[in-house]
């Protein structure tokens, strides 16, 4: 009986519609601003010219577009939930879309496909350039075709909206967990977003954590960052309910941050700024390396597990460290040595055991 009542709960929770529409109401309501695609989620896209033109085509050829997914604010606004790609590529095909700073983009030329080669270089309304524009009976066929709403309606648990986000997007065209907290972030709270994205423009904490290229683009300097605002003066019993999931805790922790009104931005953005103006004036790009004792040099990439207990530890005493002349060199270097970090930081250990016992490592050593 225990199960049913969780079912008969959780379904009383979560009120949903379902609507036919067709492309040219969907493109209608991005006109009016009454759908919000987020444009912050544009830099997420994972779609090539290619996937775009076979959306396009498959609208042509009247094969069936899955459902899009939409939750309904408090205001009547829907925000999408999935379907991101499917609506910015009909905006962008037919000239509408838009990027964060309100400026419209260039519309998408499609290619040629299987079906349909005479697709190449088509645009959907180009008055100088007629011949690669498609016809106004083709232009209507778009616009009568039928892609279905499902509505997540505003009197359902707001934290369906996010888990629908989750469920539908990980592991599809948005790459990583970070790039689908960003997204629930945008959603629940896009100031937050933006102060994120702002702090992890820092220099100092660009030099220090020295990714390459590609961890930066799957937004994992986000992920760090979040790291730092959740662990930092988290209390070591609640490091202990992380589980087996270390991602859906911290997509929970940010969810608390998101939704908390009176969250202390001054001061996580004043910690954040200390531990990294203070690691970039000691250690540099050497700030989460591996230590080498024998060579007395830090050697390698980044390691998370140097982070955890090292821009943690200081974030978590910055204020001591701050008016002090405290050799962060040397204690980084004890660190590497130590049996204590050493037992803890091995490429098996999973994150559920080690963050439990690095950050209060690190909160200790920098406690001077």
């Amino acid at each position: 009986m225990e199960l049913q009542e969780e079912i008969d709960k959780m379904r009383q929770e979560i009120r949903a519609d379902n609507y036919s529409m067709s492309i040219g109401e969907w493109i209608s309501l991005y006109e009016n601003k009454e759908i919000d695609i987020h444009p912050e989620f544009q830099r997420f896209f994972r779609w090539s010219n290619t996937q775009k033109t076979c959306l396009i085509e498959s609208i042509l050829l009247g094969i069936p577009i899955p459902p899009i997914f939409v939750a309904q604010r408090e205001d009547g606004v829907w925000d999408v939930v999935d379907g991101l790609q499917r609506l910015s590529t009909i905006y962008e095909f037919v000239g509408k879309l838009k990027d964060e700073d309100h400026n419209i983009l260039e519309p998408l030329v499609l290619e040629h496909t299987k079906y349909l080669p005479h697709l190449e270089g088509k645009k959907w309304d180009d008055p100088y350039d007629v011949g690669n524009s498609l016809t106004q009976a083709q232009r209507l066929l778009i616009k009568r075709s039928k892609i279905d709403a499902t509505i997540l309606l505003k009197e359902s648990d707001e934290i369906a909206k996010y888990e629908l986000f989750q469920r539908l997007n990980t592991g599809g065209s948005i790459a990583t967990p970070q790039e689908v907290r960003n997204c629930i972030l945008v959603m629940f709270n896009r100031e937050m977003f933006h102060w994120m994205k702002n702090l992890c423009q820092s220099e100092r904490f660009r030099e220090c954590i020295a990714l390459s290229e590609r961890p930066i683009e799957e937004q994992y300097d986000m992920e760090l960052l979040l790291r730092f605002l959740v662990f930092r003066t988290l209390e070591e019993r609640e490091m202990k309910r992380i589980g087996n999931d270390l991602n859906g805790f911290l997509t929970d922790k940010m969810v608390e941050m998101a939704k908390n009104k009176n969250y202390n931005y001054y001061e996580e953005e004043t910690a954040f700024n200390k531990t990294f103006e203070i690691l970039y004036e000691q250690m540099g790009s050497d700030s989460f390396r591996r230590y080498s004792p024998n060579k007395d040099k830090f050697l390698g990439g980044f390691l998370v597990s140097a982070y955890e207990v090292i821009a943690l530890g200081i974030g978590f005493n910055y204020e001591k460290l701050s008016n002090s002349h405290t050799n962060i060199r040397e204690i980084v270097k004890k660190i590497w040595i130590s049996p204590d970090y050493t037992n803890w930081s091995g490429s098996g250990t999973t994150a559920q055991r080690r963050v439990p016992k690095l950050v209060p490592f690190g909160r200790q050593m920098f406690n001077l």
